[in-house]
């Protein structure tokens, strides 16, 4: 999986650059997400603006990233759904449990 890295002030984003997440690089996605954490990063923001596609394991994956930066008290919040995974996060009822913006711009300035 192909994720861009990027430290803006106080937030590390990571911009994934595929146009699916699913069983076949979740747990990529996942494994970068730990590893920035366990880095150190305090503020987390997944840009998610490429991503066309998303299913249960790619959910899965941002899950276990909000729970680990939970557990360190880090801060957690994806940007830039596109309407096609908006609705996944819609119809799982996880767009209650993470802090979703429209764009990166609006989650670096929150």
């Amino acid at each position: 999986m192909r994720v861009v890295k990027e430290v803006r002030d106080d937030r590390t984003v990571l911009s994934v650059q595929e146009d699916r997440i699913d069983a076949h690089n979740s747990g990529d996605l996942k494994n970068v997400v730990l590893k920035t954490l366990e880095g150190g990063a305090q503020n987390v923001v997944i840009d998610l603006a490429r991503v066309q596609f998303i299913d249960s394991s790619g959910l899965g994956a941002l899950l276990s990233g909000y729970k680990n930066a939970n557990l360190r008290s880090s801060g957690f919040a994806l940007a830039g759904l596109q309407p096609r995974v908006r609705s996944m996060f819609e119809l799982t009822r996880l767009h209650r449990v993470f802090d979703i913006y429209p764009s990166l711009q609006l989650a670096l300035s929150a």
